[in-house]
């Protein structure tokens, strides 16, 4: 897929300076008028040299005109200077502003975007991507700031104001200017397509960094500590060739602007002193050559920077802007209402999935939970019981058919309001690099410390809890890595005990604790399913035999269900399952 315009990033960019126009305007303004009364200055420098150089250059009278030129040159430089000064906190504020709203946007934009989204790409990848989109903001608009505009005020200024002296002299210079500009810009066009994809290697480089520390288990397990470093020394070797060749490129631009202006230097003064020669120059004018042509060199020197600082910004922005501009997988329809779950029946209707066009989960699935039902699915691996946990949820979008909860259909009633009606208690809990308290509180982020404590209890977190020297102010490490699989499944618990949801769903509860732990939260999850809609998700039969039902899936259809009694006394993968585990072989 090809990267998103330059244009598409300027209008993203715009979109969120829009808010602040008026802000900008003042900034825009006071920059440009801070550039103009610089470029005054010089027009009195040569009103100082013609008059020392004129006949009566010692007389008092012209020593306190040297004096009033003076004055009015340091006050257009004061005056340039008080802009600036006014200008650059102002500027501070706007574009810290805007940046934390691209932050802001980046970070809301992406948590709502689909499972497969998130299947696809890096976490670490994702969260370069979203702080690079804000500072390539910055880049470029301090590069139009305090880059851009200068040299564009000079530039125009200065050749107006020349050509006003010699319009020989204006023209030569600006038709040097002109090649000087296009030179720079066809190197940083050149320069660019290095520039995007070293942006890519970036990204790629901190999402194998990041990806090899979370599995960081995994490598010492399997003794890939040189095999990860191989992989992380060839993309870093290709980010460091591509990384030498863009700052040699910006080099040689550097290279070819000195020569340029050395030459641009010669040649107008040259030019003055055949102009001089001839009677049609003053020695001041000199001075005001030179001060141009100083502020001109001062100000285009930045111009082979700032365009290949431009170039690198949009190449940094547009992986993100890319994200941005990816329509969502799974959206709210214009018109989605509130879920509302008096009952907790529900109803998956000829339902078609797939993940993928060569990859078919459902066919024509049919599947009916009633009220308060308790509702065992089982089955072996790739039978699609995870799955129907995902569509019931609307992670994913189903490609026909209808899933219905209290006969409304989930398409069209909001995420937010589905999701609020569901408690999950996942087989793998993942938890926030925050304290026990605040992630159990995240099943209802209302709670007060008491309601947290007391469902710790019915889940008996606190078992552990108050083993802890910091207790519920424990920090538990990113991704909950400093507990137990068991102590972050109670967590989990506890979380759906707050939520008290009206649709419960346990994706293996238990299936990380230990006899004894099982033992005693079984009677907390009890509670927890009476008078809800249950489904239980199980590979450990032992744990759903008070089931009201139980669902047995093969390649994604149901292919028989009954209690445990009625399904182990006939031939079936129930039975077969039930055997092998009976036997101590768990699959």
């Amino acid at each position: 897929m090809a990267l998103p315009s330059n244009k598409i990033v300027l209008k993203v960019f715009g979109r969120h300076l829009w808010p602040y126009k008026w802000l900008s305007f003042l900034v825009l303004a006071a920059i440009i008028a801070g550039e103009i009364s610089h470029l005054i200055a010089p027009i009195y420098y040569k009103r100082f040299f013609d008059t020392l150089a004129g006949p009566n250059a010692v007389s008092e009278n012209i020593i306190a005109s040297l004096i009033g030129i003076l004055v009015m040159v340091l006050l257009f430089h004061g005056i340039g200077w008080f802009m600036h000064g006014w200008a650059i906190p102002v500027s501070n504020y706007l574009h810290s502003k805007v940046m934390a709203d691209l932050e802001r946007t980046g970070f809301s934009y992406i948590l709502s975007h689909s499972s497969s989204f998130f299947g696809n790409n890096f976490t670490g990848s994702l969260v370069r991507k979203i702080r690079r989109l804000s500072r390539a903001y910055e880049d470029l608009a301090d590069g139009v700031e305090f880059r851009f505009l200068p040299i564009l005020v000079t530039v125009v200024g200065s050749i107006l104001v020349i050509s006003y002296r010699s319009t020989l002299i204006a023209g030569v210079t600006a038709g040097m200017l002109g090649l000087f500009i296009l030179i720079n810009y066809v190197v940083a066009v050149w320069k660019l397509k290095y520039d995007e994809k070293r942006a890519t290697l970036d990204s790629e480089v901190t999402g194998v960094l990041a990806d090899a520390i979370t599995n960081n288990v995994n490598v010492r397990l399997f003794t890939s500590k040189k095999h990860e470093q191989g992989i992380f020394f060839a993309i870093t070797e290709q980010l460091r060739k591509i990384q030498t060749l863009s700052w040699n490129l910006g080099e040689l631009n550097q290279t070819i602007q000195f020569g340029i202006m050395i030459v641009i230097e010669f040649v107008v003064m040259f030019i003055a002193i055949k102009l001089w020669s001839q009677g049609q120059l003053t020695i001041g004018d000199f001075a005001l050559l030179q001060g141009y042509l100083v502020a001109l060199f001062a100000n285009i020197r930045q111009l082979g920077r700032m365009i290949r600082d431009t170039y690198e910004a949009f190449a940094d922005a547009k992986e993100m802007v890319e994200i941005l501009e990816e329509p969502h997988g799974v959206t709210d329809s214009k018109s989605a209402q509130e879920l509302e779950v008096p009952h907790g029946e529900i109803v998956f209707d000829n339902v078609n999935f797939s993940y993928r066009k060569t990859r078919h989960v459902f066919k024509n699935f049919d599947l009916e939970i009633k009220p308060k039902e308790k509702v065992a699915l089982v089955g072996p691996s790739g039978s699609g019981k995870t799955t129907i946990v995902q569509l019931l949820l609307r992670f994913h979008n189903i490609q026909r058919g209808q899933i219905r909860i209290d006969d409304q259909v989930i398409a069209h009633v909001t995420q937010d309001s589905l999701r609020k009606n569901i408690a999950l208690v996942p087989q793998d809990p993942i938890l926030f690099h925050r304290s026990l308290m605040e992630n159990m509180r995240y099943g209802k982020r209302d709670a007060t410390d008491e309601e947290v404590i007391e469902a710790a209890k019915l889940a008996h977190c606190d078992v552990f809890v108050n083993k802890l020297p910091e207790g519920y102010d424990t920090f538990v490490g990113e991704r909950g890595i400093k507990l137990s699989g068991g102590e972050r499944q109670r967590i989990a618990i506890a979380r759906a005990i707050l939520k008290n949801a009206p649709i419960l769903i346990l994706d293996e509860a238990t299936s990380s604790l230990d006899s004894h732990s099982e033992a005693l939260i079984q009677d907390a999850l009890e509670n927890l399913m009476k008078n809800k809609t249950t489904i239980v998700i199980a590979h450990r039969l032992s744990t759903i035999l008070k089931m009201d039902r139980i669902m047995v899936m093969d390649s994604g259809q149901v292919v028989d269900s009954g209690t445990h009694k009625k399904l182990v006394a006939k031939e079936g993968i129930y039975k077969k399952l039930w055997e092998i585990q009976s036997e101590g072989f768990i699959a």
